[in-house]
């Protein structure tokens, strides 16, 4: 699974093998203990470093070539230096590292994808920016894998706007891309002016569209859990106009309204009943 963590691959070989992760852990010497949450509970987004042997021994064990492992596995060979310090030379060994702090944002992978690919309902988990997390082919969030006790994914069944713009993501990317633009950083700022929005919607006096969509993606009602869920709701729910907001910085006539309304050469918050939030793009 292209984007997998190291540790993820690790429990599906496991899991051929009829074992469990933690009993094929003991191929390697471990440097440090494996990341939990404050309540105990282990990370979901735990990585492991190996080192030259590490890799080796993972390879054998799968039956796949090192060089295919590298391109598939984000974390292989990463932080070399810093597990190869520690033991015996030529003693297989790894080390235990949050995901996010060895390459990026992590996330739960589509069961349903995981097992057109792999033949059965494994937990796949992997690293995805927040601009890849919406399966077309499932309508379906990923959600982020650091955080304990949240779901694996959200359905989006009844919001097929999200499931669109993810479509038209792709598009936004390309002309970031022709304008000489990292589509990252262009999404980091939408997303940073929609979070705004969504903190002064506390309330939701007058807005309806997310909570029909954060409703939806709760299952139908989000009730007594309603701020827990506007917490894990929240990039799922947002999405449609994290993409439209990024879409439209890329519109001069817009990138001046946008300009204007955040105080031009006095920056300020971008008002959610500015010039720019009121326009309509042809």
């Amino acid at each position: 699974m292209s984007g997998e963590t190291t540790w993820s691959f690790v429990s599906r070989v496991a899991g051929c093998y009829g074992l469990d992760a933690d009993a094929l852990a003991g191929r390697w010497r471990w440097v440090n203990h494996r990341p939990r949450h404050g309540s105990g509970a282990r990370r979901a987004d735990a990585e492991t470093v190996l080192d030259t042997a590490g890799r080796q021994v993972l390879a054998q064990l799968c039956g796949v070539e090192e060089e295919v492992l590298a391109r598939a596995l984000p974390s292989w060979g990463r932080e070399e230096d810093e597990v190869a310090g520690w033991g015996t030379a030529g003693m297989p060994r790894g080390m235990w590292r949050v995901g996010g702090a060895v390459v990026g944002p992590v996330a739960f992978g589509c069961r349903l994808c995981a097992a057109r690919r792999t033949g059965g309902p494994v937990r796949v988990v992997r690293y995805a920016a927040r601009w890849e997390r919406v399966c077309v082919r499932h309508t379906r969030w990923s959600s982020d894998a650091d955080a304990d006790g949240v779901p694996e994914h959200l359905e989006l069944h009844e919001v097929p706007e999200a499931v669109r713009a993810q479509r038209r993501w792709a598009g936004v990317a390309r002309r970031a891309v022709r304008a000489g633009v990292d589509p990252g950083e262009v999404f980091g700022v939408a997303w940073a002016v929609v979070c705004r929005w969504w903190e002064s919607a506390l309330l939701w006096e007058r807005e309806e569209v997310w909570p029909r969509r954060l409703h939806a993606v709760a299952g139908g009602d989000a009730g007594g859990d309603f701020e827990w869920w506007r917490v894990v709701g929240r990039d799922a729910v947002t999405f449609p106009e994290v993409v439209a907001v990024a879409d439209a910085l890329f519109d001069p006539a817009m990138a001046e309204r946008l300009w204007r309304d955040s105080g031009a050469e006095r920056p300020r918050m971008l008002p959610a009943d500015g010039v720019f939030c009121r326009s309509r793009r042809p």
